[in-house]
Order: C-alpha cells, then sequence, then structure tokens
C-alpha cells in the first residue's frame, strides 16, 4: 500500500480511454487522488428488493418483476406506459421521454429490476423515468448503497463508477500525518473514509452520509480545512520572511492631529490603532484586515497608520473602489491633516490631462506625502518616491492582482492595511483570511442615533411617499434606492431613470436629484456635493451609494424591492442613514408574494443591526462567495467542508496548523500535496 499521496496522472494508466480522460478533464479529475476523491453527491439504496405491494407513497424503492404490458400512448401527451408485475401486484412504469432503445427494453415478457420513487398516477402507483436493468438468473443485489456521482454530459454513472473503482483498486491510501492527529478527534482512517463514502454499508445512516455528518465525511472534511489552514499559515509565515520599512511610532503628528478633532476615539478603535501601529514597527510587511461595522470609525484608524508612515519620511497610498468613496476619503483626510501641513495628492480616472499630471509628479518627487485615488493609483505611470503604507478600503472589491499591483510600488514591500465595512463572520475569517492578521472594531462611537427599521408592503407606497414629503419638509433629507436588479444593468438605469422623472412629478415643491453608475464620474461627484450641502433634498439612487457615502442630515432611506438584495448589501445601505444626531429610519419595501429565503432574510434584517449577526446569517443563506468577492481567485476554496456544519473541525484545524507546520513539515507538504492541486504556491493577497 502507497504511504504517499499518488498525485500519478491518469494518461499513465492504459485503462482509461482517451474519451473517459477527456469527460473526467472537466470535471476538474486529473490524477488518482482527484479520482477517489471524487465524492458521491447521494446515493440509492439497492441492496434489497421490494414486493410491489409494500411500496410506500413517496418513498424511494427497487423492485424487480415481469412486464407485463407496454405501449406508446399519445394522449394527454406522447408516453411510454408499462405495467411490471411480481408475486404481490402490479405497478405502472411512465416515461415522458424515450429513445427506441428504451421500447424495446420494456417489451412485454422482459424481466427487469427498477428502481424510482413512488407516486399516485391515473391507474394507481406509478413511478416515472425510474431506473431499469435486465436481470437474469445470475443477477445479484448490491451489497452496499450505490453512490450517485457529480457527472457531465457524455459521462455515465456507470463509466464514472467503473473509473472510481480502477483508483480504489490500486490501493493509494497512504496518510500523510501523524496519527495521533485524529485520534484526539475520534475520526477514521483516511482509507477507511474513502471505502466507506464510495460503497457504503446499507446498515449505515442513509441521512447521515447525506448530511454529511457521518464520522467518514467529517474526516474527509477535516484534512480538506487543514490543508486549507496550513497552506494559508505557511504564506503567513513566508511573507514575514520578507523585507518592509520598520516604521517607528509617531511622537508627533498623530498627538498633534488627536488635539485637533472634535470627538475621541472609542475604546475599540485605540486597541486596533494600537495593534496596527506595532505592525508598522516590524521589519516584515503588514498585512491586516481592519473591520468595522458601518459607521464605527475605520477612517480615523487608518488615518493615524497613515500619520505614523508619513512621519518617518514614508508615502502612503490610500485607494478606494469608487470615486464617491475616494473623493469622500479626500476631503476627511484634507480636513483633518490641514493643521499638519501634509500634501496630499488625488488621483483619479476623471481628471484633466494637467490635473493628472501634476498628481504624478508630486507623487514621483515625494512631495506629495499621501496620494488618494480611485484603480487609477496601481497603474504603470504612477511612480512613488518612497512608499511605506498601502491602505486598501472596501478591499473585496479589488482583484488579487490590483492589489498585488499597489504593493509592487514600493521598494522595499511597504505594508498592507484593507478595510471592509462588510463584517466578515468569524468562521470565514478563520478559514479564507487565515494568511491575515485581523483587526475588529466593535463598538461603535457615542451619540449615534439607532437606524429604526420597517418593513413595509409595496401596497401601502403612497404612505411611504406621505412620510417622505414629510421628512423634507421637516429639513431632512431622504434617499430612494431603486430596485436591486442584478441581472440587468440596464434594467436598472431604466428604473432609476423612470423612479426620477416620477418623484420629480409627485413632489414638485422638492428638489429632486439622481446618481446611478452610469453617470460620469465628475457629474455623479457634482450630484453628490449638492445632496450633501442640502441644496438636493430626495436623492434617487442605485446601489451606487452603498458604500462612504456621509450625509449627516439623511434621515431617510427607502430601498425598493428589498427583497432581492443580499443582507450586508441592505446593511451597507441602510448604514447612509443614521450619521448624525436626527432619529432615522429605513424602510424595506417587498412585494407581498415572498418565498421562504426572502422571508427569512428580510426578517434577519429587520431584527438585527449588529452587522456580524446580519453576515453570519448572509453566510448561512448565500454562501462564502458573498464575503470574498474577487479574493477567492488567490485562494483554495472548500468543496467538501462545510463552515457552519464543520466549525468545530475548523477550530480543531486552526488550533493544529502552526504545530504541524513545525513538527512535521515533511508530513505538511504530503498532505498538501493530496488535497491542493498547486502546494506551497504563495497566494498573493
Amino acid at each position: 500500500m502507497s504511504t504517499t499521496p499518488d498525485n500519478t496522472l491518469l494518461t499513465e494508466y492504459s485503462v482509461f480511454s482517451k474519451p473517459l480522460l477527456s469527460h473526467l478533464s472537466k470535471l476538474g479529475i486529473q490524477t488518482l487522488q482527484d479520482l477517489l476523491l471524487h465524492l458521491p453527491l447521494r446515493y440509492i439504496d439497492e441492496t434489497h428488493i421490494t414486493s410491489i405491494r409494500d411500496l410506500r407513497l413517496g418513498e424511494a424503492a427497487q423492485i424487480q418483476g415481469e412486464i407485463v404490458h407496454s405501449e406508446v400512448i399519445y394522449k394527454p401527451r406522447k408516453a411510454l406506459i408499462a405495467q411490471i408485475q411480481d408475486a404481490s401486484g402490479q405497478l405502472t412504469l411512465r416515461f415522458l421521454h424515450f429513445y427506441p432503445s428504451q421500447i424495446k427494453m420494456l417489451a412485454m415478457g422482459t424481466h427487469l429490476r427498477i428502481y424510482g420513487e413512488v407516486r399516485h398516477g391515473f391507474l394507481g402507483y406509478e413511478m416515472v423515468h425510474p431506473q431499469c436493468k435486465t436481470v437474469s438468473e445470475k443477477s445479484v443485489v448490491a451489497e452496499t448503497l450505490t453512490p450517485v456521482y457529480p457527472t457531465t454530459a457524455g459521462l455515465s454513472q456507470t463509466n464514472l463508477r467503473k473509473a472510481i473503482q480502477h483508483a480504489i483498486n490500486l490501493k493509494v491510501f497512504g496518510e500523510t500525518l501523524p496519527q495521533n492527529v485524529y485520534n484526539k478527534l475520534k475520526l477514521p482512517s483516511f482509507e477507511k473514509s474513502i471505502l466507506t463514502l464510495h460503497h457504503p454499508s446499507p446498515e449505515l445512516s442513509l441521512h447521515a452520509l447525506e448530511q454529511r455528518s457521518a464520522p467518514e465525511w467529517r474526516r474527509l472534511a477535516f484534512d480538506e480545512l487543514l490543508a486549507q489552514q496550513l497552506s494559508m499559515r505557511k504564506h503567513y509565515i513566508k511573507r514575514r520572511s520578507l523585507d518592509a520599512p520598520a516604521i517607528a511610532a509617531s511622537k508627533m503628528l498623530v498627538q498633534q492631529m488627536l488635539k485637533h478633532l472634535a470627538f475621541t476615539l472609542t475604546k475599540s478603535q485605540q486597541k486596533v490603532v494600537a495593534e496596527i501601529a506595532n505592525d508598522l514597527t516590524q521589519p516584515h510587511p503588514m498585512q491586516r484586515l481592519l473591520q468595522g461595522d458601518v459607521g464605527s470609525g475605520k477612517t480615523i484608524v487608518a488615518c493615524m497608520a497613515a500619520l505614523q508612515t508619513i512621519e518617518h519620511g514614508w508615502q502612503v497610498a490610500l485607494m478606494a473602489p469608487t470615486e464617491i468613496l475616494a473623493e469622500q476619503h479626500y476631503k476627511k483626510f484634507a480636513l483633518w491633516l490641514a493643521p499638519l501641513n501634509i500634501n496630499i495628492a488625488w488621483l483619479t480616472g476623471s481628471q484633466s490631462k494637467k490635473e493628472r499630471e501634476l498628481a504624478l509628479t508630486n507623487i514621483a518627487n515625494g512631495h506629495a506625502q499621501l496620494a488618494i485615488g480611485t484603480h487609477a493609483l496601481f497603474q504603470e505611470a504612477v511612480r512613488f518616491h518612497k512608499l511605506g503604507l498601502a491602505i486598501i478600503d472596501e478591499q473585496h472589491r479589488f482583484g488579487v492582482q490590483q492589489r498585488l499591483a499597489l504593493r509592487k510600488k514600493g521598494e522595499p514591500e511597504p505594508h498592507q492595511l484593507m478595510m471592509s465595512a462588510t463584517p466578515i463572520p468569524r468562521t470565514l475569517s478563520m478559514s479564507y483570511f487565515a494568511d491575515l492578521d485581523v483587526s475588529v472594531i466593535d463598538e461603535l462611537p457615542p451619540g449615534r442615533t439607532p437606524i429604526v427599521t420597517k418593513l413595509v408592503s409595496d401596497e401601502r407606497r403612497d404612505e411611504i411617499l406621505q412620510r417622505v414629503r414629510e421628512a423634507c419638509k421637516a429639513g431632512s433629507q431622504a434617499y430612494w434606492v431603486c430596485p436591486l436588479i442584478e441581472e440587468s444593468e440596464a434594467l436598472q438605469l431604466q428604473t432609476a431613470n423612470d423612479t426620477y422623472a416620477h418623484m420629480q412629478a409627485i413632489f414638485p415643491e422638492l428638489k429632486v436629484g439622481l446618481v446611478h453608475g452610469r453617470m460620469k464620474p465628475a457629474e455623479k461627484q457634482a450630484i453628490m456635493t449638492l445632496f450633501s450641502a442640502g441644496e438636493i433634498q430626495l436623492l434617487v439612487a442605485t446601489t451606487v451609494i452603498e458604500v462612504g457615502v456621509d450625509v449627516p442630515n439623511a434621515s431617510l432611506m427607502v430601498i425598493e424591492h428589498a427583497e432581492r438584495a443580499g443582507l450586508s448589501q441592505l446593511h451597507q445601505l441602510r448604514g447612509r442613514v443614521g450619521r448624525g444626531a436626527t432619529k432615522s429610519t429605513c424602510i424595506l419595501l417587498y412585494q407581498n408574494k415572498l418565498n421562504e429565503i426572502a422571508r427569512a432574510r428580510l426578517k434577519v434584517i429587520y431584527e438585527n443591526t449588529d452587522g456580524f449577526a446580519i453576515a453570519q446569517a448572509d453566510l448561512n443563506l448565500r454562501g462564502p462567495g458573498e464575503f470574498l468577492g474577487t479574493r477567492q481567485s488567490g485562494v483554495p476554496m472548500l468543496k467538501i467542508a462545510d463552515l457552519e456544519r464543520d466549525a468545530d473541525l475548523l477550530e480543531s484545524a486552526n488550533s493544529m496548523a502552526d504545530i504541524l507546520i513545525q513538527e512535521y513539515p515533511q508530513a505538511v507538504e504530503k498532505h498538501l500535496e493530496r488535497w491542493m492541486s498547486h502546494a506551497g504556491e504563495l497566494v498573493k493577497v
């Protein structure tokens, strides 16, 4: 038996034909290990024959008998109908789609073994499109449950099962890690897990197998989670071997800025500031993710990190995903840093050539100590004199290569601080962000008024319109967010334009504005400036206002078709109000006919203001992709483990990873070889 994972390519074995190899390749199967780890979606029980009279409605079963009638009917629709009989009775078989070969198989007098779900039919119990096999005196009943695998067009379950059996017969079951790793968790061996999951005994719980809670599933889920943790920790360790500027603590600029602030930092902010300040003093690159709920005060924390960097002669870059957000950062930093005589360069795609060239010159010669902008910051034309810190806001909006391009602007590699107002659930953070240091601001600044959330049926639209009129007449401002139509940006734009025209007609006494993603940046910014100044009372918008918009006088938000949005997006949008002293309200308009998932989502957002609780619910409902954004292109995704179901295994894998890397480096490499296609590669984030 092999003692190491066998990643021998399937092309080395003559038993696998070229057409089969082509189909397997479409499923991502290239090696023997890939075949072994191509696990069933579900199982069918073909281990015993059920008498027709013992069949139960709604249950799947296997019967055996003789075809006593077969015909193709044409009314009410074309179908192949057959009657099968055993010693206890008869059952109807119905095929709505069929081939000549099936008509031949179902000819009178043929003995068949049938597997399917029992339903009510016109003539009593029936099975629709059951599996059919011809039987003879030599036919035997299966001894184990029959696996049903994920497959692709042209690759039958039979051929896929044969291919997997070839891999099993080669007995490539070597353990990669010491047995004591699994003893603590009472998990079975790799060999037992593979054999059981591909050929489970009928005595095993079908529910536990299909819910992936059986010990054998847990063993493989743990192995996968551990491989992910080991890979991410190796990246973390490798990064700490790189050089970065060791930036001493600030002795002057941070204190000077704090004197001019109209507020004091919360204890949570102070803790995070200390963590980041300590990271900057290290001679290896900081890679820290700063999480904080909407309005928790991440920007001032980032500003203090920037000041520590600038005080010691290094430059700082701050990149935001949208021009609205980038300009808002520019205005805030300009306000905070004006008394300190710090030069800020502003760089976006919509600048004039003259403005852009001046900004590029100031960044290149070091005159600009802080550069703020959008994606324009990592373009090839941008040269930094001495970049020490890169700050990336709403980091999930940027791809791996984009973040890497900004880091490459510095020599040695600059420190990197990533910020996110989309709280990341703990299990997701432990899993996909295990290669980062994570800081969390978990309290809001004092004086922030709670936002009241209301769920209102679209049938009460007239009442809501009156509410908007009253709020604006009383001196407040309001947002009206248009349907969140993910399928069609053009349709969303049309809806926004139609809503804008409608609002102008309904509210002739109010100044109504419109902002959407297709506007030119300068036009968009002009509208936002008017709204911020109070000259626009009602702003019709698409989700372009989801992040970064800060208008304290806006105290009412209406979101149409709220049932279409993700929870984190609704929470982000809701955070655009409640930024001042006025009591604020967010009204979620929904259509009456809600499905269960939509109803559950709206219930969560209605009952919670804690972004982390909302994020956890969103993770459970929609999966990790919502939070990872474009980061996932550089991070190994999970195929077997589930973060919610296997949270305890994730905890164990997380706690073991560093110890295993230190004590069993060769075993770790074997484990990564089995579970990851490119073990040891650095995931750049």
